[in-house]
């Protein structure tokens, strides 16, 4: 489930909102979007995945809200993690430039 939206690291680009399935975040103008129904997000890491600054934490059960800790979490390096698992690394990055799936998820 989401946890955290770091507001020290987030450049407000609303990426995660435009690619959540399920409409878990409000987008606030001049400001990090909000995590707004927690209870929606199905732990699908979308917008952990999309994000280009790590910024997001989701945690990896999807029916429990767990308490966070900001500075533990860029400690051990879970910040940005699942995207390094699957292979989205610094070196990717150019290549993945013009993905534009998350598009299709956006209310024509």
């Amino acid at each position: 489930m989401i946890e955290l939206v770091s507001a020290e690291r987030c450049t407000g680009c609303n990426i995660c909102v435009s690619v959540c399935p399920t409409n878990v975040f409000d987008a606030v103008e001049d400001s990090p979007p909000v995590i707004a129904r927690q209870g929606d997000c199905q732990t699908c890491f979308m917008c952990e995945l999309y994000c280009p600054v790590d910024a997001l934490y989701v945690a990896h059960d999807a029916n429990l809200a767990v308490a966070v800790d900001e500075l533990a979490l860029e400690d051990t390096k879970v910040l940005g993690s699942y995207r390094k698992a699957i292979g989205w690394t610094a070196d990717s990055r150019p290549r993945r430039a013009s993905d534009r799936s998350y598009l299709l998820l956006k209310p024509h």
